[in-house]
């Protein structure tokens, strides 16, 4: 099996939303972790994501990958979509191959080694850059939430995700490389969806086209096809 240890992160601006949407006024680095609960090697990395999450000043995203499931477990939250987007990711950054775990940050670096100091030096260099687009979450027409896009100079093209996340989920997993552990994810990624593209003009853009469900969700800016993270929103819609 093939495994090794790299990252992603990506900026946010912030956005958190309880019964009411708030204006962007807090940037977060949003650290995305390509994992599977079939790979004897991401526990560790699991475990270092959920040391991110601890930090308010983060968003890590733990995003699950259904390649090595033919290992004798089925990762019940792998996603082909997520399995394409790191593949997207490994075509952008020139890599032969994708593998777990990985972190990738702000859709642009990933460390050089499986040290989590190198995971950290690249959240710093993420975190020293100013955010080139700005946007927050707020209720639009008849009281549904959209994207508020300012004006902005972009250099292609940039993706609109929404991205729905449960908190944590703890799984015993019975067969395979872990078999006999018990797995804990943070910020699982139940679903990736493109809203739109967007060229830079001021916009709105709706995050549903009815009424949402109750749950955590963040809305990325991605420039290109697996691009740099021009900017990102985070948000709770409370059950009612």
């Amino acid at each position: 099996m093939l495994v090794g240890c790299l990252r992603k992160a990506a900026f946010f601006l912030s956005v958190t939303v309880a019964a009411s949407p708030a204006a962007a006024a807090e940037r977060l680095t949003v650290v995305e972790l390509f994992t599977s609960q079939g790979c004897s090697s991401c526990p560790t990395a699991d475990a270092l994501l959920r040391e991110l999450a601890a930090d308010p000043h983060l968003l890590p995203l733990s995003e699950h990958v259904d390649y090595w499931d033919y290992l004798g477990w089925s990762d019940p939250f792998a996603r082909p979509e997520l399995t394409h987007r790191q593949r997207a990711y490994a075509r952008r950054l020139g890599l032969s191959y994708v593998y777990t775990p990985q972190f990738i940050v702000q859709g642009m670096a990933q460390p050089a080694s499986r040290d989590p100091a190198t995971v950290f030096k690249l959240i710093d260099d993420a975190q020293s850059l100013p955010p080139p687009v700005a946007f927050d979450v707020v209720h639009g027409a008849e009281g549904r939430l959209v994207a508020r896009l300012e004006q902005a100079n972009l250099s292609q093209e940039a993706d609109i995700w929404l991205i729905q996340f449960d908190p944590e989920h703890v799984t015993v997993v019975s067969h395979g490389e872990n078999r006999g552990r018990s797995v804990r994810n943070v910020n699982v990624v139940r679903e990736l969806t493109l809203l739109s593209r967007w060229s830079g003009e001021a916009k709105s853009i709706p995050l549903w086209g009815g009424s949402p469900r109750d749950g955590n969700y963040a809305v990325l800016v991605q420039q290109g096809e697996a691009g740099p993270i021009l900017g990102a929103a985070r948000f709770r819609v409370p059950a009612r």
